[in-house]
């Protein structure tokens, strides 16, 4: 079991790893890395990295020894990835989200919630969009379902998470249409690109006004130290997911590019990074047996990401590479600051984590 939880992690580091330094190359930054680095910026991302450990915190859930069958396969994918061999890569991949979706359907199954059926939603996009990877979609094809994953992954979170807020039949529909909208954007990407992400960015938008409404952390943010850090990174994540949605109604068209960049940007950078340093404090604890991590100084960390972010979109608005450059530097910065934030949190902290 040790090494079932030892070779996710290691698996995700790499892939973490590799994608960042990708990440800079294709932003313009002089990184000498392989050049499948930068073609699999992508998959290393989010089915290597975020996929794998979203498989670690579900099989921790799950707590059955089958549930640590995803992580492991989906960490073998990554190392697989890494090392330049996607033909072998992919079947892995694509078996860890298969696995994901196994466990997710198990651990809702025990208790039938709206935030279960989320979660496998969202668990069920990862294991399409990479089976669209595998059969050599092209990229701008399978990011749309890359990201409804984080989406709907986090949207479910965020669903349990905030389960003993008060909320009327309203706010049920609205979100139930909500996720309708999106997964009919999500089809009709298959049919018609442009239309499709149109109806993507319409239901981001709507999914964070429903978020900066109804969530907990319009409440937990009058609360000191930790609770208040959560709910200021949530509330500032939410901000970039409406940020992400609008952009795509004028980035419909273009499945490259500058506009096409900000789009994607302001989602899995602005929202999902900024919803990992949320949560963070809350998940590392049950995932890997540790006090709370939690330190004053992943402000700075989370600061330092939203600059980046700014910087980016900025620079592609503007078509200034030298601000895409900043903000692509300024990405790995905040990640550097919030990981060193974290393990001197580690390091001195005493209390168990809280939840927001």
């Amino acid at each position: 079991m040790k090494a079932a939880r030892a070779l996710p992690m290691i698996g995700a580091v790499a892939a973490l790893t590799l994608g960042i330094a990708g990440g800079l190359a294709r932003a313009g930054a002089p990184v000498p890395i392989p050049g499948h680095a930068i073609a699999d910026h992508g998959a290393l991302m989010v089915a290597g990295f975020l996929g794998t450990l979203i498989a670690v915190e579900r099989a921790v859930a799950l707590d059955r020894a089958w549930g640590w069958a995803a992580p492991v396969l989906s960490a073998l994918g990554a190392l697989a990835l890494v090392a330049g061999h996607p033909d072998i890569a992919a079947p892995l991949l694509v078996a860890g989200s298969a696995g994901l979706v196994a466990s997710t359907v198990a651990t809702a199954a025990r208790q039938p919630s709206d935030f279960g059926v989320v979660l496998g939603v969202g668990a069920l996009m990862l294991a399409t969009a990479n089976a669209l990877w595998w059969a050599g979609q092209p990229v701008f094809q399978i990011a749309p379902w890359w990201c409804a994953f984080l989406v709907f992954t986090i949207a479910g979170e965020r669903l349990e998470l905030s389960r003993l807020t008060p909320r009327g039949p309203l706010a049920r529909w609205l979100f139930a249409a909500i996720g309708v909208i999106y997964l009919l954007g999500l089809v009709w990407t298959r049919l018609e690109h442009a239309t499709g992400v149109q109806l993507i960015g319409a239901a981001q938008v709507g999914l964070a006004a429903w978020l900066i409404r109804y969530d907990i952390a319009r409440r937990t943010i009058r609360r000191p130290g930790l609770t208040r850090y959560i709910a200021v990174a949530l509330l500032s994540g939410y901000a970039w997911l409406a940020v992400g949605g609008a952009l795509s109604s004028v980035a419909a068209a273009a499945p490259s590019g500058l506009l096409y960049d900000a789009m994607l940007h302001a989602v899995l950078v602005g929202f999902v990074i900024a919803m990992i340093f949320g949560h963070a404090p809350i998940v590392l604890p049950a995932v890997l047996g540790t006090r709370s991590p939690w330190h004053p100084a992943m402000y700075l960390g989370l600061g330092v990401l939203h600059l980046s972010v700014l910087a980016r979109i900025a620079g592609d608005l503007a078509a200034r590479e030298e601000l895409r450059t900043v903000g692509s530097y300024g990405h790995v910065a905040a990640i550097v600051l919030f990981a060193a934030a974290a393990v001197t949190g580690l390091a001195t902290s005493r209390s168990p984590a809280l939840s927001a």
